[in-house]
């Protein structure tokens, strides 16, 4: 055979095994990595390499050809596109639609709903159990000095402003990210006016918040807020002790609500039953309306309120009314 012909068949050779190299690496882009639609959750730390991301990849069962999948990796630009984050994928997706998802960086987020009147404490609870921080490194950030400065925070720590919203949070953000952005939202709804209004109530923003989450506390009803308020302004003004119940338990290890009679006799520097004025700080994290009522009290004269035992209360001028309001609320609870 001529020499001329070995390179003919040397070419068609070639050319054979590239056309049925390409034929094959359009059917691995294509075709699903699986025969299943379980889900697969991979978890991408930040700072993670190409080759380690496509090794994390490979070991839940989403790469069937490690150069295959580089080569596509190369053509669609992703080795340095990739974002960090917690991501779903499926038996049923192809290569080139896992890839798509990394570029597009479709991580998972979490929408996690913060109730109005939760606490510090039970926020970063409810956010370790998903995952979303370490709960020590939370708490500890909460009570970073330096920390608290950046946010515009004068307080021990970041209770009371780490407002009640729904957020959109991903695993990638961290203990100090996730608390700035509700503090961020706090300072949102804590507008311009009404810190004008806390400086012509004679009240620092700290005050403010304090008093809010007492209010919050005390009643989930919007219409009683205003009302609340009052009383514990009235009670300030006239230099009675504001002896609000919540305040007994806050941040003490072991004991959660209901409240006894006991526990307003705890010793400790919140507890409006012990101590002058308000608290230190704020014992949850309240909402607008809170706010709004610790800013805008009620033009009543009411010093003293009590449970009507459906969510509601009786609110009294004098300690006579009161005592009245008290014996009807235990005939009312005996009944039950």
């Amino acid at each position: 055979m001529s020499r001329r012909k070995w390179k003919r068949l040397l070419l068609l050779f070639i050319v054979a095994v590239s056309l049925v190299t390409v034929i094959r690496f359009i059917w691995f882009a294509f075709r699903p990595v699986g025969l299943t639609d379980v889900t697969v959750t991979v978890e991408i730390p930040k700072g993670s390499g190409f080759l380690k991301i496509v090794d994390m990849l490979d070991e839940k069962g989403l790469v069937r050809n490690k150069p295959f999948f580089y080569t596509l990796s190369l053509i669609k630009g992703a080795a340095r596109v990739i974002r960090a984050g917690e991501y779903e994928f499926t038996g049923n997706m192809s290569p080139i639609e896992i890839l798509d998802k990394l570029v597009k960086g479709n991580i998972k987020f979490y929408m996690v709903t913060i109730k109005e009147d939760t606490t510090l404490r039970e926020i970063a609870s409810q956010l370790a159990e998903l995952k979303l921080v370490k709960k020590e490194e939370f708490l500890k950030a909460a009570y970073d000095k330096a920390f608290l400065a950046t946010l515009h925070i004068d307080g021990e720590s970041v209770e009371g402003y780490l407002y009640p919203e729904t957020y959109r949070l991903d695993r990638t953000m961290g203990e100090r990210e996730i608390i700035r952005i509700m503090v961020d939202q706090f300072w949102r709804k804590f507008t311009p006016d009404l810190q004008k209004r806390a400086i012509e109530m004679n009240m620092t923003i700290g005050e403010v918040v304090t008093l809010a989450s007492l209010i919050g506390k005390e009643t989930g009803l919007k219409e009683e807020k205003a009302l609340i308020s009052a009383v514990f302004h009235n009670r300030l003004k006239k230099g009675m002790k504001l002896q609000c119940d919540p305040t007994a338990i806050y941040n003490v290890s072991g004991v959660s609500g209901p409240i006894k009679k006991s526990h307003l006799k705890l010793n400790h520097r919140y507890n409006t039953y012990m101590i002058e004025g308000l608290p230190p700080g704020p014992i949850a994290n309240p909402d607008i309306d809170s706010i709004r009522a610790a800013l805008y009290p009620a033009k009543v004269d009411y010093l003293y309120f009590v449970s009507n035992n459906d969510g509601s209360h009786v609110f009294s001028a004098n300690f006579s009314d009161h005592s009245k309001a008290i014996l009807s609320y235990r005939l009312k609870k005996k009944k039950d």
